[in-house]
């Protein structure tokens, strides 16, 4: 993979950047953790170079003074919304973070569940934070929200949320997704804590979108891309632009709850420290990129992802029209159609030769690998292997399992677990190799590539199962697929 983005630099620019603002502020601190925290794949994906854990490793650094605040929203419990790269819920990426952050020493304070009115399955999930020894907090809608200022900065605003008790001087907010309520969270906090007579102050890290680079640039439009579902929109940041005469770039929402910000800050301090919305970040990733076209072609590939998964998202029923609409307006807006992603015109082309589904992989040297239906594998199982054989030099008439080692697998498939489909799953076949390599070394020396497959693009002719998709994505690889099913049942796992 060509790197694109100095992740070493952006640790030592991020974390001073990070220091200077919590000095700046008095008693305490709440920081906004925009994006993810952990496993942070779509920054990698369009900033190649950029490691997916380098937000915590600047926090571990802090770890002594630093206490972290989960937000998470009633209508994404509600809604069972799933974060997208993982496939798992909101409610159960919480309890995720939570492990994650406690094994690397880091101290979870609380859960906070914001945009609450009553929803059962928000009372359930926190009922089951009580059950774990977890606190955790409401906050509640406010009408007019962000517009009614004075509503907002009031007892009956601000005012009705619980107050979360906190004990270290850094409190780091953070989510399991987007629009989670996380900059509603701290200015809550502010305005309780000013009720207190405690001097604090807020700041936000977040990525994207990257505000000293331009509006178009397709690493921003990749973040308009990533959030089609939340309607955000990156914007010029109109209040910088007249604080200092310099072109910035925002989003919308962080532009539309700035006078809230500076209403609060006004309300504790007499004044807001901030000119702008840009003023409050705290993002250095822009100046870290050291390859531009690497990281511009990098995230045309990621629009061109996330425009198929908006689509997949539709045909399964969890996505909207609006958001495809949005999808489709971005590509245009990049010039991008599915000719710019090789391994849709394999996948297709595979499925049209042989009459059933089709998976292409594309190879780190950017060879494409097919695979196709057949009695014993599914497409996707067939172009693993086909793949693994590739990069091992392996011919690929050689089968590296015998059939008479796959077929006991179909048989309790069938016979005893009730599945009516007999062709094995990637999971499986990757199974049976492993055991196939204590004696075949090529089986052996095919099953050592699976590392090169992380961050190898991949396309399926039709919807993929969870099985398929799951270890694709434990491979670390960057999955699409087409917005079909391969049967008309009305089913389907």
């Amino acid at each position: 993979m060509k790197i694109g983005f100095d992740n070493q630099k952006y640790l030592q620019m991020q974390s001073e950047r990070i220091l200077d603002r919590i000095q700046s502020f008095g008693d305490k601190l709440y920081l906004e953790f925009g994006g993810k925290l952990f496993d942070d794949y779509h920054a990698s994906r369009v900033l190649p170079g950029f490691e997916p854990d380098s937000k915590l490793k600047m926090l571990l650094k802090m770890k002594d003074q630093a206490e972290i605040i989960i937000a998470i929203g009633a209508d994404a419990i509600e809604t069972n919304k799933k974060r997208g790269d993982l496939g798992i819920t909101y409610d159960l990426e919480v309890l995720r973070l939570i492990d994650s952050f406690t094994s690397e020493g880091l101290y979870v304070g609380s859960v906070v569940i914001t945009k609450y009115a009553g929803q059962p399955a928000a009372d359930a999930f926190r009922a089951k934070l009580s059950a774990l020894n977890i606190r955790s907090y409401l906050h509640y809608p406010i009408e007019g929200y962000p517009r009614n200022i004075s509503l907002i900065v009031s007892d009956d605003g601000y005012g009705k949320n619980d107050y979360i008790e906190t004990s270290r001087p850094l409190v780091v907010i953070t989510a399991p997704g987007p629009g989670s309520g996380k900059m509603a969270t701290c200015l809550s906090q502010l305005y309780h804590d000013s009720k207190r007579g405690i001097k604090a102050g807020y700041a936000k890290f977040e990525t994207f979108p990257i505000w000293n680079l331009p509006l178009n640039h397709p690493v921003n439009v990749a973040y308009e891309a990533a959030t089609a579902d939340l309607d955000d929109v990156n914007l010029i940041d109109p209040y910088h632009l007249e604080a200092y005469g310099v072109s910035t770039v925002n989003y919308n929402r962080d532009i539309e709850i700035f006078p809230v910000l500076n209403a609060i800050f006004t309300h504790i301090l007499g004044e807001s420290p901030y000119k702008s919305p840009t003023d409050m970040g705290v993002n250095m990733a822009g100046n870290c990129i050291i390859d531009d076209e690497v990281c511009r072609e990098a995230s045309k590939q990621e629009i061109i992802r996330r425009y198929y998964a908006g689509m997949c998202d539709l045909k399964k029923g969890t996505g909207t029209k609006e958001a495809v609409y949005k999808l489709e307006l971005l590509m245009k807006q990049m010039e991008l159609t599915s000719d710019d992603r090789p391994v849709i015109k394999e996948a297709l082309k595979r499925e049209e030769d042989t009459g059933h589904p089709g998976v292409a992989i594309e190879l780190p040297d950017k060879t494409i690998i097919s695979g196709k239906t057949t009695d014993l594998m599914g497409p996707s199982a067939a172009a693993l292997i086909n793949s693994l054989k590739t990069l091992a030099g392996i011919d690929h008439e050689e089968h590296l399992v015998a059939k008479e080692a796959l077929e006991p697998i179909q048989t309790i498939k069938t016979e005893y677990l009730g599945s009516k489909n007999p062709r094995l799953h990637t999971d499986e076949i990757l199974i049976a190799l492993s055991v196939s390599a204590g004696s075949n070394p090529k089986a052996r020396l095919a099953l050592d590539q699976l590392h090169k497959l992380k961050n190898c693009e991949v396309h399926s002719s039709v919807l993929l199962s969870s099985v398929d998709e799951k270890i694709f994505r434990k491979l670390g690889m960057n999955l699409t697929c087409e917005p079909k099913y391969e049967t008309d049942r009305k089913y389907h796992n």
